[in-house]
């Protein structure tokens, strides 16, 4: 068993990303979530580590240490301990904790390393909760190097690519699936999909947008510079989302970010300049029609919730989520099957 310290407020997002990688993922405590198995835990957004499950028990320095007194260690060479108040909900003494669960290491013949350790031992405190761990993974925190603004071509309202990650790994991206975005403005959910391995297809009806998202993949996906597996390949169409041009069943998933009403333009390649929000239901119902034609998992994200047209167009709801960005915009993601 596993114990997954997670990121972010929302428990629930995380914790499903997780599974997308991740085994029999169960709640444990705030922040905290157990799994059978895990995998890729380098390319999850929302998930920071994964250490080997010693057990748990609650949350005070006697349990703790006679916790780990009485478990069996197959290890050997340095060890450091790192404790950790999860989201300050339990209001331990962390170092305090560090030098009980040390001495219990040291009596039992360890040497201990702060700085180069051969194992380190977590103690994650959350609520009533203790948990204990080996670490054995860490993901790669190096999302700031690919915010909007830093890319070759930004545009206002892009979306930031910790939670573009979480969505493609919802979407079950890895080497071999094919990802497309049908509607790719900027083309940042492709570019993270393509960093964990998939090979991604965007579609945009403005050549702007087209162009511009090109020289977004080609900046990421070509030099490989921000990942350390290989990045799939990656390719930017001219195309309406409610047409695609690929067979039924084409694709693996499909992953969108629908228009916004007010803050977006609504065009078909027909008409470039027409701006309706009118014609924002009948454009996300044909589209999520065509999605479901060309794949069988589809993940949209919207400023509103269009769980009654998903099921109108055939699809069945898996997972449903909210995520609050500011005070005017709270964006809907919906899992569908």
């Amino acid at each position: 068993m596993y114990v997954l310290e997670l990121a972010g407020e929302d428990d629930a997002f995380a914790a499903r990303e997780a599974a997308s990688s991740c085994s029999g993922v169960s709640e444990l405590a705030p922040g905290l979530v157990s799994a059978r198995s895990v995998s890729q835990i380098e390319s999850l957004a929302l998930t920071r580590r994964a250490s080997v499950l010693i057990g748990h028990t609650t949350a005070t320095v006697a349990d703790a240490r006679s916790l780990l007194e009485q478990a069996s260690i197959d290890r050997t060479g340095t060890v450091a301990v790192r404790a950790r108040d999860v989201r300050g909900t339990s209001e331990v003494d962390t170092q305090r904790i560090e030098r009980a669960l040390g001495r219990v290491l040291t009596r039992r013949g360890f040497a201990v390393d702060l700085d180069a350790p051969d194992h380190e031992l977590r103690a994650l405190f959350s609520a009533d909760t203790c948990a204990l761990g080996w670490l054995t993974a860490r993901s790669v925190r190096n999302f700031g190097d690919r915010m909007p603004t830093k890319r070759p071509f930004f545009q206002p309202g892009s979306m930031d690519p910790l939670l573009a990650r979480a969505l493609v790994n919802i979407a079950g991206a890895r080497p071999g699936v094919r990802i497309l975005d049908p509607m790719c403005g900027t083309g940042g959910i492709l570019v993270e999909a393509g960093l964990v391995g998939a090979d991604v297809i965007g579609l945009d009806v403005q050549p702007k947008m087209v162009h511009g998202a090109d020289k977004n993949l080609n900046r990421y996906l070509d030099t490989g510079s921000d990942s350390d597996t290989e990045t799939g390949s990656g390719d930017i169409l001219r195309g309406n989302a409610t047409r695609l041009p690929f067979r039924d069943g084409e694709i693996d998933a499909i992953v969108f970010d629908a228009p916004y009403g007010r803050q977006s333009k609504i065009v078909s390649s027909e008409d470039e300049g027409n701006a309706n929000e009118n014609g924002l239901p009948s454009l996300v119902s044909a589209s999520l029609d065509e999605a479901r034609r060309v794949a069988s998992r589809t993940v949209l994200v919207a400023d509103r919730q269009w769980d009654e047209v998903a099921e109108a167009t055939g699809w069945t709801i898996e997972g449903s989520f909210e995520r609050r960005v500011h005070k005017s915009l709270t964006r809907y993601i919906l899992v569908l099957e």
